[in-house]
């Protein structure tokens, strides 16, 4: 979409400073980037100095954000919240192409499902029996959706996801391509040499709100849920164990695997490839940092690195502690050998 700079400001909430607003802009680039007929943002100090080269024609930036050198024809869009501002005219300016909301003839549902009103189903996707779709969703192809599944409005299903029995999802969440939801859990008991399987009775229950990445897997409980709250946002590759409790506006990166009865409150971060053993408790707005390795609770509020992970100012000490060693160890042995000599 193409649209003047003023156009553009008066969408976002952004008030126009400098350059020519009668100037069109017609898709966003980053500031290092970016060329003419393009917008940007200048939302943090260390970029300042890309700014004075940049070719974009106009630049979201704060409004107590200053500014000694200005590229002839830039128009500054001064806001209050730059980085939000800038998302918005990315929307506004690359938007989502609509796709002819029909229901495929190839697409397989049973008979006594559930449709909503102005819904998308692709073709080869397959809806089990009792199964309901809320109003203006869009089931992509070649999903599976087993039996008595129960599926909220405005939702996103990605071709290839396969969600199982019994799941309940709620409005406006976003699952991707290849995730695979309530699959059994990992559980078995071990008796006379070999591991007896534990049923998987249980469900997920997925609030309002919640985006699920690629390929990411979520096991249904044994007997109860697992669950995920709402806003609560999952990347892609990421292992969900059965009977996780996972708050509201969580964040799990990449590569991270839960194991489980976990609980992770609201607010937690969980960086990529963290890993958590079973039944602990993030606590809420906690951080465990990427590739950390967590067996035991993390308080409310705590910012966690390691394997075992630990607080992070006492576990990078330790690491800059570790990093001496081997001159510490040439001292050692210098000491020990004046000491054999004077001994001697």
């Amino acid at each position: 979409m193409t649209l003047t700079i003023q156009e553009l400001a008066q969408a976002c909430d952004a008030q126009p400073q400098g350059g020519d607003p009668s100037l069109t802009v017609h898709s966003a680039a980053d500031i290092m980037s970016a060329e003419a007929g393009q917008v940007t943002v200048l939302s943090d100090n260390k970029y300042k100095k890309y700014l004075k080269d940049t070719q974009a024609s106009a630049c979201f930036i704060a409004n107590t954000f200053n500014i000694d050198e200005v590229p002839a024809g830039l128009t500054l869009l001064r806001c209050d919240d730059p980085e939000i501002c800038f998302l918005s005219a990315v929307g506004t300016l690359h938007p989502t192409a609509k796709i002819e909301k029909q229901i495929s003839p190839q697409a397989v549902i049973a008979e006594n499902s559930t449709l909503g009103d102005n819904i998308n189903i692709g073709p080869f996707s397959t809806i089990g029996q009792h199964s309901r779709i809320g109003d203006d969703s869009d089931i992509y192809a070649g999903v599976h959706i087993g039996n008595n599944v129960s599926i909220g409005k405005h939702c996103k299903i990605y071709s290839n996801a396969v969600i199982y029995d019994n799941t309940v999802i709620g409005d406006n969440v976003i699952i991707h391509s290849g995730a695979i939801v309530a699959a059994d859990g990992f559980g078995y008991k071990y008796r006379n040499n070999q591991h007896i399987k534990v049923p998987h009775v249980g469900n997920v229950v997925i609030a309002d709100n919640v985006e699920i990445g690629a390929n990411t897997c979520i096991d249904r409980g044994a007997l109860g849920s697992t669950t995920i709250g709402a806003g609560s946002k999952i990347d892609n590759l990421v292992q969900l164990g059965h009977n996780n409790k996972v708050g509201r506006n969580v964040i799990i990166c990449g590569q991270s695997g839960i194991s489980g009865s976990c609980t992770i409150e609201d607010g937690a971060i969980l960086a990529g490839s963290s890993g958590i053993a079973d039944h602990v408790k993030i606590g809420q707005q906690a951080v465990v940092m990427a590739r950390s390795g967590v067996s035991q609770d993390i308080k409310a509020g705590a910012q966690v690195w390691g394997s075992p992970a630990k607080d992070r100012k006492t576990a990078w000490k330790e690491l800059a502690a570790l990093s001496k060693l081997p001159e510490l160890l040439k001292k050692f042995k210098e000491l020990q050998s004046r000491v054999e000599k004077l001994e001697n």
